[in-house]
């Protein structure tokens, strides 16, 4: 018999489903009837179901912690993280070591990051500083742009425009090197930042994350709007989006990104780079 104590919020343990890990009541209903978000066995609606309260670190899940309490968009369908794994072995039966993975999702990005790497590493970056090149770092950053599909062309316009201006490409090489490679807090490198880019017009998530994730796919996430907030619906974590650039959604994307890499640790992600392909997969319309 459930516990009939049991109120929305709380977290359980199904003592006949320990698979389905740790979940969160979502509601009750007369006839001990309970609905239940586990995080490896998704939303169940159980009868007289042998559940325990969950306390103290067992309670604690970051997939609940940031579960999204709103309905997911129209056709898209909520997976579990085992589902999702499934799905992306279903496209790649080798998962991150599938030749068709390379091909498909992540050499062409390993290339930009050896672009990046050599063109506007930390000591490059603070060489063309030193010599006041701004023309140069604006140069290659496009080149750097260039080098993928992950910007829409749009995109890639209005930086370009952003960037006509001496001024504009001082204010950007400085901006994109304390970003990438200062020692203020990452919030506030992250703030000026994006000030930089609306004062350019060209306030983008893609050109906001872009050059960050190249510089250091151990680290970072790159943000495709529409993908992303599909994939969070999918894995049911609330990103806090806003097309509007702002610390709060950055942060939350980012956080994403960490759980989502750890919860797919069995497939041996090497980077940030393969998790934003299993985000990419993930998301319905993609590889359907």
């Amino acid at each position: 018999m459930p516990d009939v104590t049991l109120k929305p919020g709380d977290r359980v343990i199904h003592k006949q489903q320990p698979d389905w890990g740790v979940g969160e009541v979502l509601s009750t209903s007369p006839g001990d009837k309970v609905r239940v978000y586990f995080v490896y066995g998704g939303e169940k609606l159980l009868k007289n179901a042998p559940l325990e309260a969950a306390t103290g670190e067992q309670a604690r899940h970051p997939l609940l912690d940031h579960r999204k309490t709103t309905d997911p968009g129209k056709g898209i369908r909520r997976k579990t993280i085992p589902e999702a794994i499934a799905w992306f072995l279903h496209l790649f039966p080798k998962g991150f070591s599938d030749p068709q993975y390379f091909e498909q999702e992540r050499d062409y990005k390993v290339k930009a990051r050896e672009l990046m790497r050599k063109s506007l590493g930390p000591e490059e970056l603070a060489k063309l500083i030193a010599a006041k090149d701004f023309e140069t770092v604006a140069e290659r950053a496009g080149r750097v742009v260039n080098a993928t599909n992950l910007i829409f062309p749009n995109e890639k316009m209005a930086l370009r425009d952003g960037l006509r201006s001496e001024e504009a490409k001082q204010r950007f090489a400085l901006a994109l090197n304390e970003l990438l490679y200062g020692a203020t807090d990452e919030k506030t490198r992250f703030e000026a930042w994006i000030g930089t880019l609306y004062e350019m017009e060209a306030p983008k998530w893609t050109v906001a994350t872009y050059f960050q994730y190249f510089a250091h796919p151990d680290r970072y996430i790159f943000l495709k709007p529409a993908v992303t907030q599909v994939a969070s619906d999918v894995c049911n974590f609330e990103i806090n989006y806003s097309p509007d650039l702002n610390w709060l959604t950055y942060d939350s994307v980012q956080r994403f990104a960490r759980v989502l890499r750890a919860e797919i640790e069995s497939l041996e992600p090497r980077d940030m780079i393969d998790v934003q392909s299993f985000i990419w997969c993930i998301a319905p319309g993609t590889y359907d």
